[in-house]
């Protein structure tokens, strides 16, 4: 039971669901409670890779958090999100979907080291409580910002109003940020309306043994 865990996180369940029901299966297998931990977080509409930790191994848990990721995601423009993705308040704002050169024209921007701002709802302790928590409450959470790196920007499809990217980032970096600087820096507005995760550093998804996890 003291092993690393490789998960497919579905859409519709949160990365502490998932522990909870990796968790359960091991303890049912063990006839005891056996400790399991996440390396980081994917929020609830996002599918992919997450590690896990049982037992022992969540010792090994520095050696995961600060992995550099790789994501494929959607975005969709002329719209924005109170939370950046499917889940928040969705407002149209009139606007046009930018041309594909008008987007590549503005990739360069997001490229290298760059200064990102969390978004409100995420799992970022704002004095000691989480800043989703403080947002579902309706409060104003003034949100830090951090420099993070983005490696590799590739558009992959555009299908006005939806891009789809893949994009190898830094530990910290939040894909919902990128796509709403993106409409922002295009006048458009845009939030993500899909996010997988497919490789944390060296580990790909498609190559991995993947725990098999119960509805």
């Amino acid at each position: 039971m003291d092993e690393i865990i490789f998960v497919d996180k579905p859409v519709g369940i949160s990365s502490f669901g998932a522990v909870a029901r990796v968790r359960r299966i091991l303890s049912e297998r063990a006839g005891k409670k056996v400790k399991v931990g996440h390396t980081g977080t994917l929020d609830p509409f996002a599918t992919g890779l997450l590690i896990l930790l049982a037992g022992k191994a969540t010792k090994k848990a520095p050696e995961f958090t600060k992995l550099d990721k790789v994501y494929e995601a959607t975005v969709h423009f002329g719209a924005t999100s109170t939370s950046g993705d499917p889940e928040g308040e969705i407002t149209e704002t009139g606007k046009a979907a930018p041309t594909l050169e008008e987007i590549q024209n503005i990739l360069p921007k997001f490229m290298g080291k760059i200064t990102q701002t969390p978004p409100m709802f995420s799992a970022i302790k704002i004095n000691g409580k989480r800043a989703y928590k403080l947002a579902r409450e309706g409060k104003t959470v003034e949100m830090p910002s951090r420099e993070v790196e983005i490696y590799e920007l590739e558009i992959l499809d555009y299908k006005a109003p939806e891009l789809k990217i893949r994009t190898h980032v830094s530990s910290g970096t939040y894909i919902r940020s990128l796509a709403q600087d993106m409409g922002e820096a295009l006048g458009c507005g845009a939030y993500l309306t899909q996010l997988r995760r497919t490789k944390i550093s060296d580990y790909d998804i498609s190559t991995l043994p993947l725990f098999d996890l119960p509805e």
